[in-house]
């Protein structure tokens, strides 16, 4: 697993798997967002594996799926809406984390 910092409140990563879950807890996260749709790709474990990992790990969750190549106004809205309900320092994840930082710079020009 590999975080990458955007600034102290939020981290972006590619894919995670549950059992990663206790290891983001234990490096002080508090809040993950998956905005990877469940079905992606084969072997993808599904939003529902990581929000029951998180749940036992006491990490809040937020699912904003977004589609590759294929972010708008609404998706960024709602990474946004997501940020402001989640306690941080937050952990958002996709395929290999490129969605997460698009949205993530998106939110900060709205």
């Amino acid at each position: 697993m590999d975080l990458k910092r955007l600034t102290p409140e939020i981290a972006v990563a590619g894919q995670i798997m549950p059992e990663d879950v206790a290891a983001i807890a234990a490096a002080g996260y508090r809040a993950i967002i998956c905005n990877r749709p469940d079905d992606e790709a084969p072997g993808q474990p599904p939003y529902a594996a990581i929000e029951a990992a998180a749940r036992k790990a006491g990490i809040a969750t937020r699912f904003v799926p977004v589609a590759p190549g294929k972010i708008g106004a609404d998706d960024v809205t709602a990474f946004a809406e997501a940020l402001r309900a989640l306690p941080s320092p937050v952990l958002a994840y996709c395929r290999s984390g490129a969605r997460s930082s698009s949205l993530w710079t998106l939110h900060g020009a709205a």
